[in-house]
């Protein structure tokens, strides 16, 4: 099959949601599919005229340097078609038996492409509400008459409430790049790993909160914090920022700390606490859609009530004061994520996909 990826934009810096589709493109690459992964410099449909002087001379500058490319987070089959392109215009887009959306934005463009760019599909990997869409516009990208698939249970419940259907391919891992090196028995009981972002639907702010309390009780807490901004100038001098850290860097993060705090208010599949998972840690989660596609409370990890910092506080607490129940819990996650991986995941995608095309 020719098949074409429509990512909503660069992929210079690590974002989940691309992970997943470089991932697919890797993958269906290796079964003999020619895959395309097509990159916008304007991405939404009714984007302003007055907006593109300034775009055109972002698209001219990154066609040059090619900083569309994840080079620096990601390896890409030299198989895989990247493109770069000015818009997501149909004249801009390769043919093929299978077109892709992974966005709302990029839904929209893909609904009013012809039959030569192939038969329309969008992958939902969350509910996007963010960045100033309305619910209403949405809505309607998940009603267009795209063939949907999704990562998440949540996700497909949140289809057959519009009416629509969704075939449930839940994401998968990659074991060569993240596993457990350091024991789970050595590791600090009082060292935390947690991801910031400054989107305040991530529990950031939540996160640390929560941690400030965990050290009122623990003054030994240990903090490693990772992600693409800049330190954040207000940071206190106990936690340990990594900025972008190296695929080797954040595998060995993952390794030296017993418990990853993930704090966020909704998630589709979130990979770095699975990866904490396939490398050792003990996991302290919000109680979301995301998080019990792998979690379970009680039996592999905790789950506690979103924004609600001293719950997550206590539960990251109980791990440090309970070496043997973080233990447990790590071990249990460890085995239990080993289901999820690349090669059954590409497998329900391929089958979606030849269902798609078939005559």
């Amino acid at each position: 099959m020719r098949i074409t990826f429509i990512l909503p934009g660069r992929g210079k810096n690590p974002v989940g949601g691309f992970k997943v589709v470089y991932e697919y493109a890797n993958g269906l690459t290796q079964r003999g599919h020619d895959v395309s992964v097509v990159h916008p410099a304007l991405l939404y449909i009714d984007t302003p005229l007055i907006d593109y002087p300034k775009r055109l001379a972002k698209y001219l500058q990154v066609k040059v340097d090619h900083s569309y490319l994840p080079t620096s987070w990601f390896s890409i089959d030299p198989r895989v078609r990247m493109l770069w392109r000015w818009s997501l215009d149909q004249k801009h887009i390769p043919d093929a038996d299978v077109v892709i959306a992974t966005s709302w934005q990029t839904a929209e463009w893909v609904a009013n492409y012809p039959k030569s760019k192939g038969r329309k599909s969008y992958l939902l990997q969350h509910w996007e509400n963010w960045g100033g869409v309305s619910e209403e516009r949405l809505r309607q990208t998940w009603k267009l008459p795209l063939q949907k698939f999704v990562i998440s249970r949540w996700l497909q419940d949140i289809a057959v409430d519009l009416g629509e259907t969704a075939e449930y391919v839940p994401n998968g891992l990659d074991f060569t790049r993240f596993g457990l090196d350091i024991s789970i028995e050595q590791r600090n009981p009082a060292s935390v790993f947690m991801l910031y972002h400054e989107q305040i639907w991530k529990g950031s702010a939540d996160g640390l909160c929560a941690l400030e309390m965990v050290r009122s009780c623990r003054p030994d807490l240990r903090l490693d914090l990772f992600g693409t901004p800049k330190k954040p100038a207000d940071l206190p001098s106990w936690i340990e920022y990594h900025r972008l850290p190296s695929q080797t860097e954040l595998r060995a993060l993952y390794n030296q700390n017993g418990i990853f705090l993930s704090p966020s208010w909704g998630e589709g599949w979130p990979l770095p606490p699975a990866e904490a998972m396939q490398c050792g840690a003990a996991v302290v989660a919000t109680d979301i859609g995301g998080h019990r596609e792998y979690l379970e409370d009680g039996v592999n990890g905790i789950l506690r009530p979103r924004k609600n910092p001293s719950v997550l506080a206590d539960a990251v607490l109980q791990l440090i004061n309970d070496p043997e129940l973080r233990i447990t819990y790590a071990k249990r996650g460890h085995q239990s994520i080993q289901q999820f991986t690349w090669t059954c995941a590409c497998d329900r995608l391929e089958r979606f996909l030849m269902s798609l095309v078939k005559p």
